[in-house]
């Protein structure tokens, strides 16, 4: 599931070809949506909020759209053959006269005035990549929003009523750059230990956004088997969440150690 950082860049790549521009194609393949028409109207600005994609037009419209597993946007020059967008996985199409964007595979799609797009977004943590991110209040968020403190911490980061943005890379990653026990539970770290994990998180996607995915670097997540970069020992994989929301976080058993009375079967 594309993450934060990913959103980041696909909300730059459809700001930098359809701000300031009128739409004059405008198809939303999507059950509710099909006689909605935007064409005409101008586009000011698209903008990411955790796993969320927002387009807005000057007039107060907003299309939103949830990637989920497999869906993406991508941008083609109007009227090229890769403009045209008639495949079956293709679920939007917002062109200007210049660049046309397409959502592939798409998770969710809706159009809303934009003064009702917190309905959308309402139940929803702060956005970890947010330029007036409150680490403090997002730690405390983190633990005591959701399900409450009583979860563990990777279920917890991954958790989108809590903070939201975060994957199960950015969970992984920042887990193990901590030395946190994925499955202690939340409610025993303290505000500090949860805003080292939130800040670890931003600045490592933060990267990415800067220098593109490429930038990424995986120290634990996808590495099961092979030894960890610290101590040498193979590193291991849980499930987070309950089916069918399950999610693997990857660990080293030995730096990554257990609190007193935690089971962690693998």
């Amino acid at each position: 599931m594309p993450e934060g950082d990913a959103l980041r860049l696909t909300a730059a790549r459809l700001d930098a070809a359809l701000r300031g521009a009128a739409l004059v194609r405008t198809e939303l393949r999507w059950g509710g949506l099909g006689d909605v028409d935007l064409t005409g109207r101008e586009v000011a600005e698209v903008v990411a909020y955790g796993k969320n994609l927002l387009v807005r037009t000057t007039d107060g419209w907003t299309v939103h759209s949830h990637l989920r597993m497999e869906g993406r946007w991508y941008v083609a020059r109007t009227g090229s053959p890769e403009a045209e967008g008639r495949a079956p996985h293709v679920r939007a199409v917002l062109a200007s006269a210049r660049w046309t964007a397409l959502g592939e595979n798409l998770g969710m799609l809706n159009v809303v005035r934009s003064r009702d797009a917190r309905r959308l977004l309402g139940h929803l943590g702060p956005d970890v990549l947010a330029d007036d991110l409150d680490v403090r209040a997002a730690a405390l968020r983190l633990r005591d929003a959701g399900d409450g403190p009583g979860v563990s911490v990777a279920e917890a980061l991954l958790d989108q009523r809590r903070v939201a943005g975060i994957g199960t890379i950015y969970a992984a990653e920042s887990l193990f750059a901590r030395r946190t026990d994925p499955w202690r539970t939340v409610g025993t770290l303290d505000a500090h230990e949860l805003a080292a994990l939130l800040l670890t998180a931003r600045r490592d996607m933060t990267v990415a956004v800067v220098h593109g995915l490429e930038a990424r670097e995986s120290r634990v997540h996808g590495r099961l088997g092979r030894p960890c970069v610290r101590c040498r020992t193979a590193i291991a994989v849980r499930q987070a969440r309950r089916p069918p929301e399950e999610r693997p976080i990857f660990f080293c058993p030995r730096c990554q150690t257990p609190q007193p009375g935690v089971s962690r079967s693998v």
